[in-house]
């Protein structure tokens, strides 16, 4: 009976043992979690703002694109009419 109570008693003491350690294991894996959570939020804030600005930039080089191709259409024109301007010279 003594063997069976002192038994107990050591199987008890490492049962919590063993419990406050699986606490202590929980509560620092909830930090981590925490600490993980915290920086997705920051990495996804970035994301969002590296988005916008691509965004942004996407929208300006459409802008320049048009403005590339005004100016090309512009181009165009102007030497079509010294073409002519030329001509009409040389026949005189």
């Amino acid at each position: 009976m003594i063997k069976a109570s002192k038994f107990f008693a050591v199987l008890m003491a490492a049962g919590l043992a063993t419990g406050c350690a699986s606490k202590s294991d929980i509560s620092n894996l909830q930090s981590q979690v925490d600490g993980l959570k915290a920086e997705m939020n920051s990495v996804k804030g970035s994301a969002d703002e590296a988005l916008s600005a691509a965004q942004s930039a996407e929208a300006k080089a459409a802008s320049a694109e048009s403005a590339a191709r005004r100016a090309a259409a512009a181009a165009e024109d102007v030497s079509s009419k010294l073409d002519r301007m030329f001509k009409k010279s040389m026949m005189k």
